[in-house]
């Protein structure tokens, strides 16, 4: 009897420090980050929006081993910004429009609004791949953002349509959200060499007006409001390599927008990453604007990485310092290097 409660003490005490372990302290930008199962976080390309006191992450799943006929949307969920719960996919959709030709087709970055006036999670979505007509197997002609609905943060998000907003052509989307609540879709238009900003409908799953055209060739486009001023950073079209992302600023979001300039030493590359999204956490003594960066491995897709770092940003300027391990407490809004 001794043996085996000793045994089952062993067992506890084992499984209790193999959670511990698993109980994250600081983000290490570019490298492997757990989830709290131990699993590598798989939310590519991501959204991020915080409701009451939770945090929830929607990217590209692309772990290992998912079924080719399908196009996967990852959800996570956190208090701190640190530790991330997985909480399943999302959205998981067959080819939404038989207007796409052939398997090649793609969902890319995922962004989630939640509406208070319908009590609903809108998902918006680049959906691409060839069309009638494409003479290369891995074309982005169809260039629609596609719209899902849920009663819920983690879903399960039901397609609803795919459209052009304001009649474009679409590809990168990115989110914002301002101080006021109102709601935006960032979106790139190759044909017109720039990228826009538009207003949501009020029940969002449409785009109701141009609230601006920022003529420049970028993706990854992510916007920020801070101390008065708007930031717009983007990503020159250079596919999975990385580039030096710049940034403009402007007084307001219909400009006018100012010339763009690096965020990063340019030989960095933006330290090997693409622009995502800012996430601003107001805190009790302080506020803190985080980049969110992408780090693609295209040949080994579920290992690409995640670029977090706080910026320096203030009177229109916005940096990217080096990254380095670092750790937020979201109560108060502050940000410190480890071990400092």
């Amino acid at each position: 009897m001794k043996k085996i409660y000793f045994l089952l003490l062993a067992f506890t005490v084992f499984w209790g420090f193999a959670g511990f372990a698993q109980k994250q302290t600081a983000i290490y930008p570019k490298e492997v980050w757990p989830d709290s199962d131990g699993n590598h976080i798989q939310a590519h390309g991501g959204g991020i929006i915080k409701i009451k006191k939770t945090y929830y992450w929607y990217g590209e799943q692309r772990r290992q081993g998912l079924d080719s006929n399908y196009r996967y949307v990852s959800c996570y969920a956190s208090k701190d910004l640190i530790n991330w719960e997985f909480k399943g996919d999302a959205f998981k959709s067959t080819k939404p429009d038989t207007a796409i030709k052939g398997h090649r087709w793609v969902l890319e970055r995922p962004k989630v609004y939640y509406n208070s006036k319908t009590k609903k999670y809108v998902m918006y979505m680049h959906l691409d791949g060839g069309i009638r007509g494409s003479k290369n197997p891995y074309a982005y002609d169809f260039a629609r953002v596609g719209v899902a609905i849920s009663d819920k943060p983690t879903g399960p998000f039901n397609y609803v349509k795919s459209f052009r907003p304001l009649g474009k052509e679409s590809r990168d989307i990115g989110q914002f959200i301002d101080d006021d609540g109102s709601a935006y879709l960032i979106f790139e238009s190759r044909p017109d060499k720039g990228f826009y900003i538009a207003s949501l409908s009020e029940d969002y799953l449409n785009v109701e007006k141009e609230v601006a055209f920022i003529k420049s060739p970028l993706e990854g486009g992510a916007i920020v409001h801070y101390e008065n001023k708007y930031y717009a950073v983007g990503s020159a079209l250079t596919g999975w390599n990385p580039n030096p992302n710049k940034v403009a600023t402007a007084p307001s979001l219909s400009g006018p927008w100012s010339e763009f300039v690096d965020i990063a030493p340019a030989e960095t590359k933006t330290y090997g990453s693409q622009s995502t999204m800012f996430v601003k956490v107001v805190g009790k003594k302080a506020t803190t604007v985080i980049f969110l960066g992408d780090v693609w491995k295209p040949r080994t897709q579920w290992d690409s990485r995640y670029l977090w770092m706080p910026v320096e940003i203030g009177e229109g300027k916005l940096w990217l310092p080096e990254p380095k391990p670092w750790t937020i407490d979201v109560k108060s809004g502050r940000w410190n290097y480890l071990n400092k």
